[in-house]
């Protein structure tokens, strides 16, 4: 019997990338069928708190808010270390003064806002928009400073942008754990079986794409939004490793860390439910 499942992820290069063949079923997909939805992740995350989507990438900081329904899956996730989102202002301005500063961020539940509370450094207005918006925002002085994900960290120079504070360097230190930025939830009245099915479909599917990369690259380019293939690639290998095929006991402490951090600084207690399926 095909069972068919709503699958959303963002359209950046590691997502695509992951799920290439498993979207285009150049994999086994174990009388599975999934019907595909590319959106900004904070996008995601609201659709997500809707149970709009069977299964679906969202940010880490966002899991709190959506236990209740939804288990991690331990592969497709970003988690690692030398990845995480920059905060950026026209003038090399030194971290400490960024307290009272109006601070772009890409997303009220995304992680990278999240990080930004987390280290203390801001206690100033935060803007949200549309990631690809606060580069050009910042350098045209519409804020103080942004904090920026994805594909900024390789391109903010050629908007004029200074860095001020690497916010996964700054968790690295802290915690000595990888970052954990996304991850993959599916809906817990799915059942056990059907998680650890797609759990396994994600991780042929991320098998795929490195084994046939020129295959893949079409749809990864067609969803880049206009990115250079040199960003492309260097997006890809730094965002997909070893984490996004098995979180593993590491990236699975990672996620367990920075929710119960989460928590404390907004003060909501997390949902008494497993985590990852196979708790």
């Amino acid at each position: 019997m095909t069972h068919r499942l709503k699958l959303g992820y963002s359209p950046c290069p590691n997502d695509t990338f992951i799920f290439y063949a498993l979207a285009h079923r150049r994999i086994d997909l174990d009388a599975l069928r999934f019907t595909v939805s590319l959106a900004d992740v904070e996008v995601l995350n609201h659709q997500a708190g809707d149970r709009l989507l069977d299964v679906t990438k969202v940010s880490v900081h966002a899991v709190l808010h959506l236990l209740d329904h939804y288990w991690l899956l331990g592969s497709g996730g970003a988690i690692g270390r030398g990845c995480g989102p920059l905060v950026v202002a026209r003038q090399p301005i030194p971290a400490d003064d960024l307290r009272d500063k109006t601070v772009a961020v890409p997303g009220a539940m995304t992680t990278a806002h999240l990080l930004l509370g987390l280290t203390g450094l801001h206690r100033g207005k935060c803007v949200v928009m549309p990631f690809d918006r606060i580069m050009p925002a910042v350098a045209q002085g519409e804020v103080d400073a942004g904090v920026i994900i994805h594909e900024g960290r390789f391109t903010y120079g050629s908007f004029g942008l200074n860095l001020v504070l690497d916010l996964g360097s700054w968790w690295e230190k802290t915690t000595g754990l990888p970052l954990p930025l996304g991850g993959i939830l599916i809906r817990r009245d799915l059942g056990r079986d059907l998680a650890r099915r797609v759990e396994a479909l994600i991780r042929s599917s991320l098998l795929f794409s490195r084994r046939f990369p020129e295959e893949a690259w079409p749809y990864v380019r067609e969803n880049a939004r206009e990115m250079e293939d040199e960003v492309m690639r260097r997006h890809i290998e730094m965002f997909v490793n070893e984490f996004s095929l098995d979180a593993g006991v590491e990236g699975k402490a990672a996620v367990r860390y920075m929710l119960k951090a989460a928590s404390e600084y907004r003060k909501l207690a997390v949902p008494a439910k497993p985590l990852f399926w196979d708790d």
